[in-house]
């Protein structure tokens, strides 16, 4: 063991307390009247029972540890210790001394030496936890827990772990009726959720903290609207989630965010098919700049694959990606390369130059209005874009192939939502014919992402309104951006080959909800301070999205959160033709012509007249 001098100082400290315990358990059995031949005894036992403790202590690891976090294993390997050390030296005396040490004395050693031991250990943990639960001077703010669990007893410990400097938590609110009137590291749980606006009152709470990780998204949503009447801050201890190499246990107390109203579950991955497919591959993703491009570079470097290649258009986006992934993960062996997917020939070169292995295909037009103000960039970058990668990635022989998909690309009313579905036809239709597999993820929108409404509400709310919803019964399925990258990484795992594979959503959530929500979450009186305008629905949108045609219908797959669409017909030669007609003329076909096109190849694509939404949902 290598000993610094902090060690040193605790060996001196040992030493002195263990002699101190000798003379004790003398002085405890003799009521002061010390023998003189025990004097003598311990003159020429005293040295070599300091000497058999300290290596005793050391063996036991207690000269490593850092003695302000200990806890019950700390406590252990001390009472182990002293044990072992004890019986050593009442051994030792009783073969080399010249007289024996009574019984009584040698029980009272043990007592008192695991007492002064255990005492110098404990000390700094014990000033650490405050147990004398004394608030310092100073202190910026009393603290409300809401939750009297695992995660309420962290948020305690870091609150006392910090001497109090970011709060002093006065109180527990649960509401289990065993716990009440109970205490939880000294800190009493004071009631339930409908007492938070009375002791809110009483003990002047200034800071409430959520420390319930595990509870659904409703219960957040409705204690945070209770605690929003208190007008107190309002904090919350997110989910710890289970990331690939373990529990992420590291606790985060941060503002409540719209994620935490919603619920969704951690996901779980299968570590050893996910890291099957991408450790030691090269792998390549497009749209690597965007939102959902950019988290699942940041995924993947995880499983450590051989090289990670950025792809985008956008070379500010390209450049902060690559900067974020330099700094937080450095091991991993970066690649960025400027191109336009709809560039044939710059996507073969880097295709060649690199041979990926595993090709995640991000890049596409997402927003809806604008690919209906200009549908020829869909068709390019969406249908052309896709089968240029898609066609390239089966001569270069790639292992996997995954397209990011969408469910507007279902019974698809804009133009954004056709080409998807025509996205994922060609990969479809690839797939029968090449030894790559190729499989599309399919889920719904995601939390924060650009475009999103998220940020359009928290731009809208900044400047103090109104926040303009196109619907009042306008509702969406959403996920968050981690999750869903998650997710196409265990699908594209699961990839036999064409596969459409459709991601569980949860329930779909009303726009005007999430607004209001939002509006609360940033300090705002929904209607007073910041109202609520509804603008009426833009064209290519519809009321509610779905992920799966009548036709199509899905199987469960081993992953509970991911399902495969059943296989439907794709018009290969309706394909081949678009995709020949958008390189030829691109640029120069006409909205008109573009509807009648895509109508031809995509099934049940439909484009709807401004305010005729509702009409088709009536007739459901």
């Amino acid at each position: 063991m290598t000993l610094n001098r902090n060690s040193l100082y605790l060996m001196l400290i040992d030493a002195v307390l263990v002699n101190l315990a000798a003379f004790g358990s003398f002085y405890l059995r003799f009521e002061g009247n010390i023998p003189q031949e025990y004097f003598l005894t311990y003159y020429h036992t005293a040295w070599a029972g300091t000497l058999i403790y300290l290596v005793v202590f050391s063996l036991f690891g207690l000269y490593n540890r850092l003695w302000q976090y200990a806890s019950i294993s700390e406590l252990l390997s001390i009472l182990y210790a002293v044990a072992v050390g004890t019986s050593s030296v009442v051994l030792v005396i009783y073969f080399l001394a010249p007289m024996r040490y009574p019984n009584t004395v040698a029980v009272l050693f043990w007592l008192t030496t695991t007492f002064l031991i255990g005492g110098s250990r404990f000390l700094g943990r014990i000033l650490q936890d405050g147990v004398l639960n004394v608030r310092i001077p100073g202190i910026p703010k009393r603290v409300l827990i809401i939750g009297a669990g695992d995660a309420g007893a962290l948020g305690i410990r870091e609150l006392k772990n910090s001497n109090y400097r970011e709060g002093y938590p006065v109180g527990i609110i649960d509401d289990a009726p065993q716990k009440q009137k109970l205490k939880l590291m000294g800190i009493p749980v004071l009631g339930t959720r409908v007492d938070i606006p009375r002791v809110v009152k009483a003990h002047k709470v200034e800071e409430i903290i959520i420390a319930m990780p595990s509870a659904p998204g409703n219960v957040i949503r409705d204690i945070t609207e209770i605690c929003e009447k208190s007008e107190v801050v309002i904090k919350i201890i997110p989910g710890i989630y289970n990331y690939f190499s373990g529990q992420v246990d590291t606790l985060k107390i941060r503002e409540v965010q719209i994620e935490d109203l919603l619920g969704r579950d951690q996901v779980n991955l299968d570590i050893e098919e996910v890291a099957g497919y991408l450790a030691g591959e090269t792998v390549l993703v497009t749209g690597a700049g965007g939102s959902i491009g950019s988290e699942l570079c940041r995924q993947i470097g995880r499983f450590n694959p051989e090289r990670l290649i950025l792809v985008g258009r956008g070379e500010n986006s390209i450049f902060d990606i690559e900067q974020e992934l330099r700094s937080d993960s450095p091991g991993i062996n970066l690649i960025t390369e400027i191109l336009d997917v709809r560039d044939r020939e710059k996507v073969e070169l880097v295709f060649r130059k690199y041979k990926p292995g595993v090709v995640f295909h991000a890049a596409a037009h997402k927003h809806v209005p604008l690919m209906e103000r200009n549908p020829e960039e869909a068709l390019k970058n969406n249908i052309l874009g896709t089968y240029n990668v898609a066609e390239i990635s089966d001569l270069t022989q790639v292992k996997t192939f995954v397209l990011i998909s969408t469910d507007k690309a279902i019974n698809p009313t804009s133009i954004m939502g056709a080409t998807k579905r025509v996205a994922e036809m060609i990969i479809q239709s690839l797939d029968r014919r090449s030894q790559t597999r190729y499989v599309a993820v399919r889920f719904g929108n995601v939390l924060g992402s650009r475009g999103s409404v998220i940020p359009t509400f928290k731009k809208q709310i900044a400047k103090g309104g109104p926040v303009t919803v196109t619907h009042p019964e306008m509702v969406r399925f959403f996920m968050t951006i981690p999750e869903a990258a998650q997710l196409v990484i265990q699908a594209g795992a699961m990839a036999r080959g064409g596969e459409v594979f459709i991601l569980d959503m949860g329930k779909p959530v009303k726009i005007v909800d999430l607004a209001q929500d939002l509006i609360r979450l940033s300090g705002f009186e929904v209607g007073v301070d910041i109202k609520i305008e509804f603008t009426g629905i833009r064209p290519g949108e519809k009321l509610y999205e779905e992920l799966l045609t009548a036709e199509e219908g899905t199987t469960s797959t081993k992953h509970q959160r991911i399902f495969v669409a059943k296989p439907s017909e794709v018009d290969v030669a309706g394909i081949e033709g678009l995709v020949q007609m958008i390189r030829e003329r691109g640029s120069h076909l006409e909205r008109d012509e573009i509807v009648e096109e895509l109508g031809s190849v995509v099934v049940g694509f439909q484009q709807l007249p401004r305010g005729k939404e509702m009409e088709r949902v009536s007739a459901r």
